[in-house]
């Protein structure tokens, strides 16, 4: 499979050749020209995923290109190379809308970085629009989402259980996307016409469980003025979800697992039989054998629950889907709070996927709600704050300096000496860019004067 498709400009045919070469070898399809003008029209036929242009040719140049670009494929990242005086109008280029660039004579890797960075951008945003697509087109935002091997595995198992219609128990860490998936096994199932009721069992007072769950007769207690339905009566039909039932009081069990078993209920205060038709699916944080070990919960209803079960990884073993699921979330919160729908940098996403996420899609999906409202700093973005105040052409260039060395260090694993190789400049050089623009203090680590 291709690491994709790239589209290479410049006028120098020999290193045009050379750089098709090389590119190909490393498993990209390239399609390469000379001409500017023939570059433009195969961009009219064809969408490749990322164009790698010189910014210095004669006639049709790097800057005009990629004006070009953005009016006719706005979703293709550009990025331009440049000679060595040409940083300036690199800056320019970057603010007009290209994604990058890179100064020849270029380092090989590095390129290959920048386009697999770039490429991974562009296949995030194409997902999240199409999922942006599902939500607008009626799933109301209750899909499995993830392409990892794992969320493919779940969507299977979801997909294979939804119409057998026996009692599922569904294992995964709090904010894993139990009652989502509980929610998909009904929608997706021969009940889907029927109420889906959820019950959280950690949430009800043993005092009023037998009532909201089973319903009462009228006097059955003080304050019962009238007959009431309870929850399993009330999901007739459809499917009731147990969440948290780890957390029912074991005198209660014996009760759910009479259910279970005949199908029928009994209100408080009542000695009629009423049958009910009802899918259970129950959620428990994990697989019970601790809690059934310290007499917590009854075997016999684990065994009853567990005729098939359905395990969700938690987020950290599928850190392929955080950019993914991040993109989702933030984008679904600027819609609704009808906010403009803020970019992801790629060392946004590289962030994410390095913490931990105890709370699972629940704290990803707050966490992404607060980057659509702006509310967690130019630093958890990877962009820089907005100013009113245009800084002078060093202002722009220490940025534009600084943000390459930390992309260096952050691609060296923080070897500052290979990063300086990368970057071409001696070791000490390095070292002393970094302690004159004040890197180390800005990513909270000492500066070069205060180790010494």
């Amino acid at each position: 499979m291709s690491r994709g498709h790239i589209l290479l400009v410049d006028d120098d045919r020999d290193l045009l050749k050379a750089a098709t070469n090389w590119l190909e070898v490393s498993g990209f399809a390239v399609s390469a020209f000379h001409r500017p003008e023939e570059a433009y029209q195969q961009l009219m036929r064809d969408e490749p995923d990322v164009v790698v242009s010189d910014i210095r040719m004669p006639g049709i140049d790097g800057m005009t290109l990629l004006n070009s670009i953005i009016k006719i494929r706005s979703d293709v990242p550009v990025i331009l190379m440049t000679g060595h005086g040409d940083v300036t109008l690199a800056v320019k280029a970057m603010k007009q809308g290209a994604e990058d660039f890179i100064e020849k004579p270029y380092d090989a890797e590095h390129l290959l970085s920048l386009l697999d960075k770039a490429i991974e951008k562009r296949r995030m945003k194409q997902e999240i629009a199409r999922l942006q697509g599902l939500v607008h087109e009626g799933s109301g935002g209750s899909e499995i989402i993830g392409d990892s091997p794992a969320m493919r595995d779940l969507r299977s198992r979801v997909e294979m259980l939804a119409d057998l219609d026996i009692d599922v128990l569904v294992i995964g860490e709090t904010g894993s996307g139990k009652e989502l998936v509980a929610q998909a096994l009904h929608r997706q199932g021969r009940r889907h016409a029927g109420p889906f009721v959820a019950i959280n069992c950690a949430a009800l007072p043993e005092s009023i469980f037998e009532s909201e769950v089973f319903g009462h007769a009228k006097g059955a207690f003080t304050g019962a003025l009238s007959d009431r339905q309870g929850k399993f009566e009330h999901a007739d039909g459809g499917t009731i979800f147990l969440d948290e039932i780890e957390s029912m009081p074991v005198g209660l069990q014996a009760k759910i697992l009479r259910v279970l078993q005949e199908r029928v209920i009994e209100r408080l205060g009542e000695n009629r039989l009423r049958p009910v038709d009802v899918r259970v699916v129950a959620a428990a944080k994990s697989d019970l054998s601790g809690e059934i070990a310290a007499g917590r919960f009854r075997e016999d209803l684990f065994y009853r629950l567990a005729t098939v079960d359905v395990r969700i990884p938690p987020l950290r073993q599928r850190k392929d889907d955080i950019g993914l699921l991040f993109g989702h979330f933030a984008s679904l919160a600027a819609h609704r709070y009808g906010r403009a729908e803020r970019s992801m940098s790629a060392d946004l996403v590289a962030r994410l996927r390095q913490e931990e996420w105890r709370g699972n899609i629940r704290e990803l999906k707050a966490r992404a709600e607060r980057f659509a409202l702006g509310l967690d700093g130019a630093i958890s973005s990877g962009e820089a704050e907005p100013t009113d105040d245009p800084l002078t052409l060093p202002e722009q260039l220490a940025d534009f300096e600084g943000d390459l060395i930390r992309r260096a260090i952050e691609d060296s694993d923080g070897n500052t000496a290979k990063a300086a190789a990368s970057l071409g400049i001696p070791h000490r050089t390095l070292n002393e860019k970094i302690a004159r623009l004040g890197l180390r203090e800005r990513r909270g680590e000492p500066s070069s004067e205060a180790a010494k």
